[in-house]
């Protein structure tokens, strides 16, 4: 007996054990899956779900590769190029326009139609994975934005509580930063990733970015978002020196050691600072506003099938994000939403007061803006556009018209 038919013989005992239909244990090889996930909660989620995979596939052998996220859409299109493509891909919904560009997903519309767990997901989850009327992608969790504070700094500066717009903002990160001790007010994240927010501020101050294929940016507005925003570092000083190259985990580890009073991250990160806290340290907060509105996103990551080979076992691996234990295993483990209406109902979820901020902003969040070229702009022009003028090399002023320039190039 061959090792597959073996495993399939096994899988579909499996199934009867469990009650389950033949349909559930019939897919089986391999399936490759490629990821982004950076931190350890996130490792230790992924983790758990495929464990759980294994339990109810145990035909389908599942191999997970994490590409760094600034390298995601060179190794993306390098696959598509050479035809080297692994079986699923996350997809996030900003790069979406890009990856169908390349004809680097495949059409998953007739199969989200069929599945029963689709009606737990209102329309806006299929937005981030959809196109012209086809669905690429379910929506395997969900990135809230909000702001990590430390509480117990705010009481002792007799601060009532988290800033509610970006001029609070300024006046709290000011009266909190004394650099004598190492301590600022905000951890800013200038180094891989740290573009997003940027462009989130852009939206704040009032600009658009893409109206009907062209560059919508209001140069004034855009300029008023970026000299608010590099002036924490370098007019009012309440970042730590080390901002223009902080991602992720200089941000979470400023945070941890007290070496910030604020930070923005997602819902991502909440466990890690759960872990770290004792009760009482640290609160959660909706982001502030800015002059024109208040932004936050709801980001909804998705997996994606890139090649139909064992399109199968790939969609087996996909859909199983959407059941209740695999999405409650990786929200004990990271604190990710899930994407989910009838998962987030769930008791560890209502009964968690730090997710009230969460459940705030998800009344207002948006998704991110989604555009041909919009991965390597922000990539390649937005965010070294913006440390140059952290490290003294430039000026918002230049900053500025290099971004409207790199957006028009990106869109030609």
């Amino acid at each position: 007996m061959t090792e597959l038919k073996r495993r399939t013989l096994l899988g579909t005992l499996a199934a009867a054990s469990l009650g389950l239909p033949d349909a559930e244990a019939t897919s089986a090889g391999k399936v490759v899956y490629w990821h982004h996930f950076t931190s350890q909660e996130e490792f230790a989620g992924l983790k758990r779900v495929m464990e759980l995979f294994a339990t109810k596939y145990p035909a389908i052998a599942l191999q997970q590769e994490n590409i760094p996220n600034p390298e995601y859409m060179a190794k993306f299109t390098a696959a598509v190029v050479a035809n080297t493509r692994p079986d699923v891909s996350m997809v996030a919904a900003e790069r979406l326009p890009d990856m169908l560009a390349m004809n680097g997903l495949v059409d998953l519309t007739s199969r989200v139609n069929a599945w029963s767990n689709k009606t737990n997901y209102p329309d806006d989850r299929w937005k981030g994975s959809s196109a012209n009327g086809k669905i690429y992608g379910i929506p395997a969790f969900t990135f809230v934005d909000w702001t990590y504070y430390r509480k117990d700094w705010f009481e002792e500066a007799g601060i009532s509580g988290p800033p509610k717009t970006l001029d609070d903002f300024v006046t709290i990160a000011k009266k909190l930063t004394d650099p004598s001790k190492n301590r600022y007010g905000f951890g800013l994240r200038g180094g891989p990733g740290g573009a997003a927010y940027l462009i989130d501020l852009m939206e704040a101050f009032g600009s658009k970015f893409v109206v009907d294929g062209k560059n919508a940016m209001d140069k004034a507005k855009v300029l008023a978002a970026v000299k608010w925003y590099s002036d924490l570092a370098v007019v009012h000083k309440v970042t730590p020196p080390s901002a223009a190259n902080d991602g992720f985990r200089q941000i979470m580890e400023g945070f941890k050691t007290g070496q910030t009073a604020m930070t923005w991250h997602h819902t991502g990160s909440l466990t890690e600072i759960v872990r770290f806290f004792k009760p009482g340290q640290f609160g959660t907060a909706a982001k502030p506003a800015g002059p024109a509105a208040r932004v936050a996103r709801l980001a909804y990551l998705f997996n994606g099938i890139m090649k139909a080979d064992n399109i199968d076992a790939a969609w087996d691996w996909i859909s199983f994000w959407g059941e209740t234990d695999p999405s409650i295993a990786f929200l004990e483990e990271t604190g990710y939403f899930p994407a989910s209406t009838v998962i987030a109902k769930d008791a560890r979820i209502t009964g968690n007061p730090l997710y009230q901020a969460a459940a705030e902003t998800i009344g207002f969040g948006t998704l991110p803006p989604a555009f041909v070229g919009m991965a390597g702009w922000s990539q390649n022009v937005v965010l070294p556009e913006f440390q140059k003028i952290l490290v003294g090399q430039s000026t918002a002023e230049k900053a500025t018209d290099a971004m409207l320039k790199g957006l028009d190039a990106a869109l030609n």
